[in-house]
């Protein structure tokens, strides 16, 4: 059976961190220990970072609701919870675009929450 060699499999890693850590700074991006310990705490922050991208779009969301429902007199849980009653069922982020661009409408929907109640 021949010998294999490993140089060629080790380049072909070690290029592919390299090309990862592209554009990192200083030795981050040229030696390879380096950019293989950024490469992978990049890839952690990644992770955690597609995890709250959610959260924080939901408190963006929330908080603009809240602002809506102030603006006409109700608080946000009771808000919710009218509409909850009132068996509406829009999701946070369409209520958030409902309070921008159409105040109107949000006003209509706040007067049939606080009806619900």
């Amino acid at each position: 059976m021949a010998r294999v060699k490993g140089a060629l499999a080790t380049r072909k890693r070690r290029k592919k961190v390299l090309k990862l850590a592209k554009g990192y700074w200083g030795a981050k991006s040229k030696h390879f220990k380096m950019a293989k310990e950024a490469v992978m705490k990049s890839g952690n922050y990644a992770y955690i970072g597609r995890k709250q991208r959610k959260r924080d779009f939901r408190r963006l969301w929330i908080t603009r609701i809240s602002a809506g429902c102030k603006a006409n007199g109700i608080n946000y849980s009771k808000f919710m919870n009218g509409l909850k009653k009132a068996g509406i069922a829009l999701n946070r982020k369409m209520l958030s675009e409902i309070a921008i661009a159409d105040p109107e409408a949000f006003t209509t929907l706040v007067e049939k929450a606080k009806a619900a109640l």
